[in-house]
């Protein structure tokens, strides 16, 4: 399976997530940075200019949940930022890298960043071209929009760079850092067609309405976002308004409400999300008798939304809560202010509201009721003011878009993931050529490498290790390590196994032996009965009053029953032997090799020893592993097998 580059690999963190963990996921944030500092008044008058140069392509657009903005940011230093929350419209977040590539071609002194929840996601998008070093743990100030390309700082550069390094070196050696064609064409695609791309994305829908609900589309079209923001994410506590419809229809029931169909802009996934869910209407909602009329039943889910918006915008900007007073509850939970106890209990609810007090008192409580205000005193403004049906009976609604886009994004989807899957494979075809150059590049160099290494060498050194850096209580390691001491004390060992066998033999000659053989619990991998034997024979003659001289007798006689042991295994096919080629040579002219195999022949301690650290090192396949951090550590590298495989 090929590798995926780093910006498409999963498993890689993202430094950006905590950054942005406050807001929602589905959220792009940019920045701008002017190349020089700027006084208040002058970042104001950029922030003006850049805002009346993207206002030719905003001014229609429908967006999804909020507006492309921009405020004044003094930290670290003054700049202009602002973020979008994009959700389900996912063209909002490409239209949003548009109109930043525009403002960097309009005011070519900036450079702009931007990311979203996801992180880097421009170079998310060019994952395939991007050079091999850049990844999502060293991306980060890295990749900018400036003078209408995108910019990557070179690692050579700026190994860690910081955000004032990264602004300086583009300001000093902006052509430096101009990333590939190949990355710049990728993002040029990503956003070509913009804005008449965004114009496509809009949807226009015959609706029947309260006339309510009609003015205020008249004169505020763009609130069609919170209506149906209000809609799709409605709660059991949002619907209770719905039921009553107290502030879109005046007569209650409908008996006093004129309904009129008028012609609503909106987006496609505001449309989608309209048309795909089931909703009953309110018995105060009026509806005509006739059963699957969309224009009616669209307009009721539109004029709920409403309802439900507006009620809920109006609660939470009285109370000055909203998602400012959950991110400061959540702050407070974390730091260990409400110190353990039950929600509920006196002492909570003492802390609970201390800590209202105290918010409402903050300059955050006035920002975020003036913010959920917003809305409902535009509202209010415009219904305010007279109006009636009347007004919209001369007005000849269009017929709605064709929505079979609707029901045809299997081959949009389809399309999608084809230009993937080409990219996949000409990311894989170059990988492979570059290997290939690589390896014949480095063949004949290495096998030169291979040739000229000196296998005794390697014995020499592993003999100069066993010798001169181990013995009975360890192998010793070179002093910047920090191995833990293993103790073996070899003489008290070598008298526990032996007065084992002894008790085992005297034990085994009073009773008899269990139907499996009377296998020890001390499983030495060599059979019971032989041990025994051993540790009879040892006995026999012996004089255990002399310590030396049993301890001999005992090694003899346990060194002999094991080999008798592993005659009748395959352990001798695994070593290498001293007359291995003898043997070879004499094969067919004498049983002298049959003989040979009832004793066991020399082995070639330093052959096996090569044998087998070369088979543990091919094993590895260039990976670390045991062989060659043993290797490592006496100074010996083994050249890599650049052939295998071919």
């Amino acid at each position: 399976m090929a590798t995926p580059p780093p910006f498409l690999n999963s498993n890689n963190p993202n430094p950006l997530t905590q950054a942005s963990s406050r807001l929602p996921e589905d959220t792009v944030m940019y920045s701008i940075y002017p190349d020089n500092s700027l006084s208040q008044d002058a970042l104001q008058s950029l922030h003006l200019q850049i805002l009346n140069a993207v206002s030719p392509f905003t001014t229609s657009y429908i967006w999804q949940h909020e507006p492309f903005t921009l405020s004044i940011a003094f930290h670290p230093f003054p700049h202009l930022k602002g973020h979008l929350r994009f959700g389900d419209n996912l063209n909002d977040e490409w239209f949003t890298v548009f109109l930043l590539f525009r403002i960097s071609v309009a005011f070519p002194s900036v450079s702009i960043q931007v990311h979203d929840s996801d992180g880097e996601f421009l170079l998310i998008e060019a994952a395939y071209y991007l050079p091999r070093w850049l990844n999502p743990e060293n991306s980060q100030n890295r990749a900018f929009i400036r003078r209408g390309k995108l910019h990557i700082i070179p690692q050579s550069a700026l190994p860690n760079p910081t955000l004032t390094e990264s602004l300086n070196f583009l300001i000093e050696n902006e052509q430096v850092a101009v990333a590939p064609d190949s990355v710049q064409s990728v993002i040029q695609n990503r956003i070509a067609g913009y804005p008449e791309k965004a114009k496509l994305n809009t949807h226009s829908v015959r609706v029947r309405v309260p006339v309510s609900v009609a003015r205020v589309f008249k004169h505020a079209p763009s609130l069609i976002s919170l209506a149906v923001e209000g809609f799709y994410d409605r709660d059991m506590d949002s619907m209770k308004h719905a039921a009553k419809m107290e502030r879109f229809l005046k007569g209650g029931k409908g008996g006093e409400d004129e309904m009129v169909t008028v012609a609503v802009k909106m987006s496609r996934a505001m449309y989608a999300q309209l048309m795909q869910q089931r909703f009953q209407a309110p018995k105060c909602y009026p509806m005509p008798p006739k059963k699957g009329d969309l224009e009616a039943e669209l307009g009721m889910k539109i004029a709920c939304g409403f309802e439900m918006m507006y009620q809920e915008k109006k609660k939470e900007g009285e109370e000055g809560k909203g998602s400012g007073w959950k991110k400061y509850k959540e702050s407070l939970e974390k730091s260990g202010y409400f110190k353990g106890l039950i929600p509920g209990s006196i002492e909570y609810k003492r802390l609970m509201e201390n800590a209202e007090e105290y918010y409402k008192n903050s300059s955050l409580f006035s920002k975020t009721r003036e913010m959920l205000n917003a809305p409902v005193r535009q509202i209010d403004e415009i219904l305010s003011l007279p109006y009636s049906a009347d007004e919209f009976k001369n007005e000849d609604a269009p017929p709605s878009d064709d929505d079979s886009w609707l029901y045809s994004g299997e081959d949009e989807l389809n399309s999608a993931l084809q230009d993937r899957q080409k990219e996949m494979e000409l990311y894989e075809l170059k990988r492979k050529k570059k290997k290939s150059k690589e390896q014949k590049d480095t063949g004949a160099s290495s096998s030169l490498k291979g040739e000229d290494f000196d296998l005794s060498e390697l014995v020499k050194t592993m003999q100069g290790f066993i010798h001169k850096m181990s013995s009975y209580e360890g192998a010793e390691v070179p002093n910047d390590r920090d191995p833990k001491e293993v103790e073996l004390d070899v003489e008290r060992f070598m008298k526990d196994v032996e007065s084992v066998m002894k008790y085992q033999g005297d034990e085994n000659v009073t009773r008899d032996m269990d139907d499996d053989g009377g296998s020890s619990d001390m499983d030495f991998g060599v059979d019971s009965n032989l041990l025994m034997k051993a540790a009879d024979e040892s006995e026999d003659g012996s004089d255990m009053s002399d310590h030396e001289d049993g301890e001999d007798s005992f090694m003899h006689s346990y060194s002999d029953v094991m080999n008798n042991e592993l005659k009748s295994t395959t352990l001798k096919k695994s070593f290498v032997h001293a007359n291995e080629q003898t043997s070879v040579k004499n094969e067919g002219t004498s049983n002298a090799t049959e003989d040979m195999d009832e004793e066991f022949s020399p082995v070639d301690v330093d052959v096996n020893l090569v044998k087998n650290l070369l088979d543990s090192f091919a094993c590895q396949q260039g990976l670390p592993g045991p062989t060659s951090n043993l290797l490592g550590l006496m100074g010996v590298n083994l050249p890599k097998d650049d052939n295998k495989g071919k």
